[in-house]
């Protein structure tokens, strides 16, 4: 173990201090030392970035942190990956596999050296890139694994200054994006015309890539839940919808924006007017003390009293931070809906996307992007949220 092998400097692309890393470490221990847990072995993208700052599009292959509550944290990286972990992170001991070696092998090999054989272990079993092949070798070599699920997602969900600042960052290069994808709708220019206008602008402001694709569609293809660019032009009369992040050291701000080619039906102006509201209200419902289900209530509410409630089937919003593909969100912590009574805290962060559609004829929706402060919530866009008339 070590950096054996590595030619870059340690840290040498960290998007945190190693003060701060250190510090997310610490309280992932102090959870750990409370549920009895020894080692936890973390394997999600998301959380591993969280912990130690390494980021990679290479995540498709096996990479584990080994957390013990006492001791160095150990990486199991694969080869090509190393030089990667070693500037994004202030890791010390690394554990390299070689793409002929069975990482559930090194990984039950090294968990044995370092005697840890008869410890309680856990493992992030929700990650979303812990195939099941991969966590049944696990457990056959390791025997019992403790679920050491939302351990890391918990100290997720409140962000610090450094991460609000990144979300602040991400929120402006989306919202370049998407006035440039509202300036690029007319009748005549095709779905992709649109989306080059706003990923380009996004990029030229400075995001990375981004956890999941633009979501844009228009006219009867507007009317199917995340839809993507498919070549269409757009028509006079078209309904034109957008949905776009941006991505600042892999913190995601999102925006959702609708437009339409001549004069709307007064059915799409009055769902519009019915999103603009409920947007506002869970807005305001959104305040240290409240309940996910509260903001979440909020919007239902108006959509309810506006006679939308067949097409409002789905959750008001939900915790937005650092993201890989495929998502942009980190829905997998915190959703705003019914029935989730997690405590609304300072620091906390979530994109809230009322939207309302008509099955296979139109979609009209607006959000934002807003973070908890101590006393309501501030937004981060200031994009016109009416619907956007060609």
């Amino acid at each position: 173990m070590g950096l054996a092998g590595a030619i870059v400097p340690s840290g040498l692309e960290a998007t945190f201090s190693k003060g701060e890393l250190d510090a997310r470490v610490s309280a992932a221990r102090a959870v750990l030392v409370e549920r009895g847990i020894d080692v936890l072995i973390v394997t999600g993208p998301e959380n591993i970035y969280y912990l130690t700052g390494q980021q990679t599009p290479g995540y498709y292959t096996f990479q584990a942190l080994l957390l013990p509550v006492d001791g160095e944290p150990v990486f199991i990286v694969r080869q090509l990956e190393l030089n990667n972990l070693v500037a994004n992170s202030y890791l010390r001991e690394i554990e390299v596999y070689q793409d002929d070696a069975d990482p559930v092998d090194v990984t039950a090999g090294l968990i044995a050296w370092l005697g840890w054989g008869e410890k309680r272990i856990a493992i992030d079993e929700r990650a979303w890139f812990l195939p099941i092949a991969v966590y049944k070798a696990l457990l056959e070599k390791l025997g019992a694994l403790a679920d050491g699920s939302r351990i890391v997602e918990a100290l997720r969900a409140v962000k610090s200054p450094g991460e609000i600042a990144k979300i602040e960052r991400a929120a402006v290069y989306t919202a370049i994006g998407v006035e440039a994808g509202l300036a690029a709708v007319c009748a005549g220019a095709s779905e992709n015309d649109i989306v080059a206008a706003m990923m380009g602008a996004t990029i030229a402001a400075g995001s990375e890539y981004v956890g999941m694709e633009p979501l844009m569609s228009s006219g009867p293809r507007s009317g199917i839940p995340h839809g993507t660019w498919r070549r269409r032009v757009i028509e006079p009369g078209d309904p034109v919808f957008l949905e776009l992040s941006g991505c600042h050291d892999r913190y995601h701000a999102t925006l959702m924006r609708s437009a339409w080619i001549g004069t709307p039906p007064d059915t799409a102006r009055a769902m519009m007017d019915c999103c603009l509201e409920a947007l506002e209200a869970a807005l305001a419902a959104l305040r240290p003390g409240a309940t996910c289900a509260d903001v979440h209530n909020a919007c239902q509410a108006v959509v309810d009293a506006h006679g939308f409630t067949e097409n409002f089937k789905k959750r008001a919003g939900y915790c937005i931070g650092t993201s890989f593909a495929p998502d942009w969100g980190e829905g997998n912590i915190l959703s705003l809906y019914t029935g989730v009574d997690e405590i609304i805290r300072p620091g906390m962060a979530f994109h809230i996307p009322p939207a309302l559609r008509i099955y296979g004829e139109f979609t009209v929706g607006v959000s934002e992007t807003a973070i908890v402060t101590e006393d309501g919530c501030r937004t981060l866009s200031t994009v016109p949220r009416d619907l956007h008339v060609v």
